[in-house]
């Protein structure tokens, strides 16, 4: 095996840290991408105890596991965005407070900032999630939308988003941003255009999830080569699309997922279009050697059983970047 495959817990936060971390095991992972929700991993108390971060760590080396990353996707959202209703549920008390929009961004932003240092003391080198976005609401560009007021959007996001960076830096932590519709980035260059707000600052990179791209059209393995340089954490996700009944299109027609009207879905790991052995290629020559982090979403599908087959899909897709030319003994010695 070239690398390990962990499973991100966003999906599972349901269950207690305790019983994923045996299931996990048993599911044939070798490590947890944990969600900072549930009972997975507090940032707040990880900075309070020492005893709550050590404690964490045994579980999970009890049953044999690993973790390279954590993520924070809910707390990253409410950086940028828009705040509205749909954010109070997904958010902590301490963040959310009184739910004054302006407020709930700082706050969100602090607790980003903590996160880092959350991490640095957990010994995990690598935070995903998402930025938020406070122009992807003005996306189909109607009424008219100039490229003044997406470089608005943009400004915003770096203003918001440096002093965040600032502190990974100082925690020697990277941020991976999974690049997903509803952030500030969602393609390759949208990306580069939120890499341009930040400076270019060297702990902003990319968590690769293909199942984004793929549907959008965005050549996913372009940009692993685009990006070659801040790869920070990969998600094995699956998706296919064009397979609907042509209803609904890619915006998704106000429809929940599952339903079969839907012009694209997610797929548990190898039954969908994401062409992961291309992946694979890519990534061994990109030299990236972190984990292969299953994120499980099917609607169709029980997850153990899902989860199950997506581990063992990928540890007999990947494979180690070979350390010699093939042709090599074809010279004449």
């Amino acid at each position: 095996m070239a690398r390990p495959v962990t499973l991100f817990t966003a999906q599972w936060a349901d269950l207690p840290l305790a019983q994923m971390a045996e299931l996990a095991k048993d599911m044939g992972y070798d490590g947890l991408e944990l969600a900072c929700w549930g009972d997975h991993f507090n940032v707040q108390e990880a900075l309070k105890s020492e005893s709550y971060v050590r404690d964490k760590r045994a579980l999970l080396e009890k049953h044999g596991l690993k973790c390279f990353a954590i993520g924070n996707h809910l707390i990253g959202q409410a950086v940028c965005d828009l705040i509205d209703e749909r954010h109070k549920p997904v958010l902590p008390p301490h963040v959310w407070g009184d739910g004054d929009p302006e407020g709930v961004r700082q706050r969100a932003a602090k607790e980003m900032q903590d996160t880092a240092r959350a991490a640095k003391k957990f010994g995990v080198k690598t935070v995903t999630g998402f930025t938020g976005s406070s122009i992807w609401h003005a996306q189909y560009a109607f009424p008219p939308t100039s490229q003044a007021y997406w470089d608005k959007g943009f400004a915003d996001f770096g203003a918001r988003w440096k002093p965040i960076l600032d502190v990974f830096e100082s925690e020697d932590v990277n941020f991976g941003l999974e690049i997903h519709p509803t952030e500030i980035a969602f393609d390759i260059a949208s990306m580069q255009r939120a890499l341009q707000a930040v400076g270019n600052h060297k702990r902003f990179g990319v968590n690769l999830d293909p199942s984004h791209l793929g549907y959008q059209g965005v050549d996913y393995v372009k940009l692993i080569r685009t990006f070659a340089d801040r790869i920070y954490n990969v998600h094995m996700k699956d998706v296919w699309w064009g397979k609907g009944d042509g209803s609904v299109g890619v915006f998704g027609g106000h429809t929940s997922f599952g339903d079969a009207r839907r012009y694209w879905d997610f797929r548990s790991v190898g039954r969908g279009m994401i062409d992961f052995e291309a992946i694979i290629v890519a990534l061994n020559d990109i030299r990236y050697d972190g984990p292969l982090s299953v994120e499980w979403e099917d609607s169709r599908m029980d997850r153990v059983h899902g989860a199950t087959e997506s581990a063992a899909y990928c540890k007999r897709l990947d494979f180690k970047p070979s350390a010699r030319a093939f042709d090599a003994s074809f010279e004449k010695k």
